[in-house]
């Protein structure tokens, strides 16, 4: 892999000299390539497809359509629209001794993305990337490799045709040993980022000896609280389980305060459809009758704290706001919780205690999105504290160095 590593090492640094106006020309053009080449992408996701079961929850993620395809270049418009991150003074000052300090925002250099089955990550990679003066180089899944290899082959052609260097992009084998060396790539990468479920992020996190970053396992909750309006209730929690479920921002578990267990059945009727439940015994009680008996069933240890990716929820019954909040703190991953609640004080506790990179009063999860917040695209969303946290956009994946001018001057 040495020789994949040093290409893409050498080629960051031609990002150096690339001014923002050829950057984002780049960008536009690749875009473009997207829409023009549909038919090849599909062609390829096809195969890929085929050689998935169709019920396995990946199968949503792996899919590209038209539809996904255009949405996919939008967001690569979007990124190419928006101020480069580079070379922006974020402190600036002079000491007593004269000496002219400033801090700016640089490069990482050579950023490393391993992911699973989502080839759109292919392509928000290069993007954030690109933009922000870093190579990349990318570990996809196997599920995804064709699908992949299609995608990184048009980029190249466009870079390459633009006159930059294309190995500002490449694409690793989708190998464990593959991973395996590119977290132990010291000198090459300077950032390696796990887009996945928490099994990849720990992997990632006890085998990396280069600097990492973890995003992505999302076990989020919505707690219904005893003030929750029920119709804001309703499309919040539907929107947020259902509109995708193999995303890391799909609800896992509803939490319902037992002054509301009355309308626990109206808040779920409208995913009683497709959505199988896991209830603890006050709320399976309290939707025996009204829920088709084949997708209710008895939360077992295992039914909180779990990333379904899937039509399947969770539902926990509490008797109070801190005890909602000690669900989260024990079963929550610091992705994304929300409240749904019309008492103020309630969504402003509720707001000040849950340690998550996203918190939302009366809105779904849903929305932790780069795209949704403005940021064009995301490389991922960041579940921890130290650096980037939530959705990671172009100023989250740029460090900073200190340019330091003097006169002549010694330290004492």
């Amino acid at each position: 892999m040495n020789d994949i590593f040093r290409i893409t090492k050498d080629a960051s640094r031609s990002l150096l000299d690339m001014d923002a106006e050829k950057c984002n020309s780049i960008l536009l053009a690749v875009a473009d390539a997207i829409v023009a080449g549909s038919d090849s992408l599909l062609a390829a996701n096809a195969e890929d497809l085929a050689a998935m079961d169709k019920t396995n929850p990946l199968y949503d993620r792996l899919m590209l359509t038209r539809e996904r395809l255009e949405g996919i270049a939008s967001d690569m418009r979007k990124v190419a629209s928006l101020p480069s991150p580079l070379g922006r003074t974020l402190v600036e000052r002079t000491l007593p001794n004269g000496l002219q300090l400033k801090k700016i925002s640089v490069p990482f250099g050579v950023i490393g993305v391993i992911y699973e089955a989502r080839p759109n990550v292919t392509f928000d990679v290069f993007s954030l990337c690109f933009k922000s003066g870093s190579a990349c180089l990318l570990k996809g899944g196997r599920d995804a490799d064709r699908s992949n290899r299609a995608a990184v082959a048009l980029i190249k052609r466009v870079v390459a045709a633009a006159g930059a260097d294309p190995d500002v992009v490449n694409l690793m084998p989708a190998t464990h040993e593959a991973a395996r060396e590119l977290l132990e790539a010291v000198g090459y990468v300077d950032l390696v980022i796990p887009r996945g479920g928490r099994r990849l992020i720990d992997f990632v996190r006890q085998n990396a000896k280069v600097p990492c970053i973890e995003t992505g396992a999302g076990v989020v909750n919505t707690y219904f609280d005893a003030a929750g309006d029920l119709a804001k209730g309703v499309r919040i929690v539907t929107n947020a389980k259902t509109r995708r479920v193999s995303v890391c921002n799909a609800l896992d578990c509803l939490i319902v305060h037992s002054s509301r267990l009355h309308d626990l059945p109206a808040l779920l009727a409208k995913m009683s459809d497709r959505v199988t439940l896991y209830a603890d015994p006050r709320a399976f009680k309290a939707l025996e009758g009204s829920y088709p008996a084949e997708r209710l069933c008895d939360a077992g240890p295992e039914a909180f704290g779990t990333e379904y990716m899937d039509y399947k929820m969770a539902v926990k019954t509490v008797d109070s706001l801190q005890e909602a909040l000690e669900h989260i703190r024990r079963y929550g991953s610091g992705h994304s919780e929300s409240i749904v609640t019309e008492d103020a004080a309630a969504a402003a506790a509720f707001q000040r205690d849950v340690d998550a990179a996203c918190v939302y009063v009366n809105a779904p999860t849903s929305f932790t999105d780069g795209a949704q917040f403005g940021l064009g695209a995301e490389i991922g969303i960041s579940t921890q504290k130290l650096g980037a946290r939530g959705p990671m956009g172009l100023e989250e994946i740029t460090s900073y160095k200190w340019l330091i001018v003097g006169n002549g001057q010694t330290r004492p």
